[in-house]
């Protein structure tokens, strides 16, 4: 849930890619840029079906597929994919390992960054256009600019109901990750099983979408025991969790961005 209530009537379109639902929130355009900011509109979307394309591991013509199959070599591959595949090497050195763009076996499957990335660069698109406030939220994962907007972070235990708000003002990324909705499909990639004490959500803000959503997805594959020190530690980053118990921990200093929340 992602909404901000003043402002002149917003530009507001919603996607169907990438196997979830994209959402674009455009406000604060002035009339002389309004034709620019729609044709960058246009533009994401025609981008995120290219990202489709590209990435989709249930695509078997995708690049990532085909690469798998080692029918192409990075070299030989688009420049996005390259790039991608660099920022989860990145991602997985920096989490020690517990980030993986990897399916058993080796074959690539970045899913765990490129969505957080292709919502970033949506949101981009836009601002770059002329729009003074942008949200993108793809499946759940929300890139702002501009603001103020509140994303509620969504109680998986409690269907319809929000564990906390966040309040997020200027380049700011709100991404979660858990088993509620696809079930557990994040492993420990050093075990290739259910993390050990797993979490059922876990949220990071930052400024950039694709290291919230790599962030996230890492912290969900190391558990409980070994996500909150990590988490504490991150630079440039806050979290808030919920376990399997319903209990809720955040870091020192989520604090900042939590909104007042009323159920």
């Amino acid at each position: 849930m992602t909404y901000r209530t003043d402002g002149p009537e917003p530009l507001r379109h919603v996607e169907h890619v990438m196997g979830t639902v994209f959402s674009f929130d455009v406000r604060e355009v002035a009339a002389a840029d309004r034709p620019r900011v729609q044709a960058a509109l246009d533009g994401a979307v025609v981008g995120l079906h290219r990202v489709d394309e590209l990435f989709s591991t249930y695509r078997p013509d995708s690049q990532i597929s085909r690469l798998g199959r080692g029918e192409l070599t990075p070299s030989r591959c688009d420049p996005e994919v390259r790039d991608v595949l660099r920022m989860c090497e990145e991602a997985e050195h920096r989490s020690g390992g517990w980030f993986s763009a990897r399916y058993a076996g080796g074959r690539p499957d970045p899913t765990g960054l490129v969505k957080g990335w292709a919502v970033e660069r949506a949101a981009r698109m836009l601002v770059s256009s002329g729009a003074g406030s942008v949200c993108v939220n793809g499946g759940g994962d929300v890139q702002v600019h501009g603001g103020p907007w509140r994303v509620g972070i969504a109680d998986p235990l409690r269907r319809g109901e929000l564990a906390a708000i966040v309040e997020a003002h200027g380049e700011l990324a709100v991404a979660t990750s858990g088993p509620a909705e696809r079930g557990c499909h994040i492993l420990d990639p050093h075990t290739g099983r259910p993390p050990a004490r797993g979490l059922v959500s876990v949220t990071v803000i930052a400024t950039s979408l694709a290291d919230a959503d790599a962030w996230a997805t890492a912290a969900c594959a190391m558990g409980a025991d070994r996500a909150r020190p990590w988490l504490g530690r991150l630079p440039d980053a806050e979290a808030f969790i919920i376990t399997a118990d319903g209990a809720t921990w955040h870091t020192s200093g989520f604090a900042r961005y939590s909104a007042q929340l009323y159920v």
